[in-house]
């Protein structure tokens, strides 16, 4: 059986003092080339160590009102990940009411 391999890549333009200007990303697979974003997180489990290695990076551009909505958006995401994952229905919904907390204090719901 043949192995199949996917990647995705991130490059990261830093400025003299190495803070992030821009960041751009590439998964041929999801038919994404070279996109540029202004933040990303990105968590790695290391199973040997028992902990989450992680890279978050954000770039000079990205405005604090959208830093706020993106947090909020991932926080929804790994909930969703967390049901998918564990179909632990309770803990699910407790972590969606955080999100609409969450949501509520920093006045992102319209």
């Amino acid at each position: 059986m043949s192995i199949i391999k996917s990647t995705i890549e991130l490059n990261v333009e830093l400025d003299e003092n190495r803070v992030p200007e821009k960041l751009f990303w590439t998964a041929q697979d999801g038919g994404i080339e070279n996109e540029e974003a202004k933040a990303m997180l990105l968590s790695v489990w290391d199973s040997e160590a028992q902990e989450t290695l992680r890279i978050d990076l954000w770039t000079k551009e990205m405005p604090v009102d959208e830093m706020k909505v993106f947090f909020h958006q991932t926080l929804v995401a790994m909930s969703d990940t967390f049901h998918r994952a564990t179909q632990d229905e309770k803990m699910t919904a407790t972590m969606k009411d955080f999100c609409d907390y969450f949501a509520e204090k920093l006045e992102l719901k319209k």
